[in-house]
């Protein structure tokens, strides 16, 4: 079969014949493959630089970690696989199988899941995020903050904050439902105090971080209590974009009443992973079909997947491969 397959670290995923997988295990099904997404989760362990990879010994492998395609039986899915998903044919287990609507485009329901993983997962496992919350989605431009705004409106926020580089993304998010935007480009002391003002008039109950770094640190430091009673803020970590380390003075935790997760790959319980893909990610596949979660998409074909794996997709896009 052909697969898009990386054969040393950090290497350019090569177009070529691969064996074609086998059943194995009582729970496996095999997928015929329709279209997968290429996401920085996919870039990270194909180079073998992501957490998840820490443990494996590098071997050649099939790039991609969920896609879409159809069971032997017709039946339309989205799978989740650590065994690749760029190729012709896929082994995945069975409970990490979610039907797909059938009015649903492949591509759509490719592109979607990864999105809805750590924003659903934060927001609705990590944060406990009730209805009317004000939520704050730092670093919202990309295409998982796009898919943010539109969960927490989903899941009833009364507010939500973003914050971002990018000005026109920033001010295209307030058009999907975000209520106000914060430009990251502001000088320091700027950002703290329009954060502090903000606190102060809805105060934050959820920050869900997609890059960390400074920005976390500038927000922190504008939640910091003054010795009286604080709002209670909880704060989850989904990426890391702008670097993986922040400076934290105990003060914050001492004067603040804030908790600080992650919502990843690792940090999910085995309860929370299967309410992923038994409600979390139809319910979204759902909401697609009816127009309330919208998500753009580039497509490529499989054989040109050497000169695409670098390419620069337009901001707010998600890089889908057709097989």
């Amino acid at each position: 079969m052909k697969a898009a397959v990386v054969f040393e670290k950090g290497s350019i995923p090569q177009y070529t014949d691969f064996p074609e997988p086998e059943i194995i295990k009582e729970n496996d099904v095999l997928v015929s493959v329709k279209a997968a997404s290429i996401k920085n989760l996919d870039r990270a362990r194909a180079s073998g630089n992501h957490y998840s990879a820490d443990n494996e010994e590098f071997q050649p492998k099939i790039i991609g970690s969920d896609g879409v395609g159809y069971l032997e039986n017709g039946t339309k899915v989205y799978f989740f696989s650590k065994k690749g998903s760029v190729a012709e044919k896929v082994v995945a287990d069975r409970q990490l199988v979610v039907p797909i609507p059938e009015n649903l485009d492949f591509s759509v329901a490719a592109a979607l899941p990864n999105a809805v993983m750590g924003s659903a997962m934060g927001l609705k496992c990590k944060a406990e995020m009730q209805q009317g919350d004000t939520i704050l989605i730092n670093g919202a431009t990309g295409i998982t903050g796009r898919i943010a705004v539109q969960i927490a409106k989903l899941y009833g926020a009364g507010k939500v904050i973003v914050t971002g580089r990018n000005e026109a993304a920033l001010q295209s998010l307030l058009e999907l439902g975000a209520d106000e935007a914060v430009s990251l480009l502001r000088d320091d002391e700027s950002f703290k105090h329009k954060i502090k003002e903000i606190h102060a008039e809805t105060p934050i109950d959820v920050i869900l971080d997609y890059i960390w770094g400074q920005s976390v640190e500038m927000i922190l430091t504008a939640l910091k209590g003054d010795g009286t009673f604080s709002h209670k803020t909880k704060l989850v970590s989904v990426g890391g974009m702008s670097g993986d380390h922040i400076q934290l003075s105990s003060q914050i935790l001492r004067g603040t009443d804030i908790q600080i997760s992650g919502s990843g790959l690792g940090s999910w319980t085995k309860e929370e992973s299967q309410l992923l893909f038994s409600e979390i990610i139809p319910g979204m596949f759902l909401a697609a079909t009816e127009g309330k979660i919208k998500i753009e998409t580039e497509v490529v074909d499989l054989e040109y997947i050497e000169s695409a794996w670098n390419k620069e997709i337009q901001n707010g896009k998600r890089l889908v491969i057709r097989i």
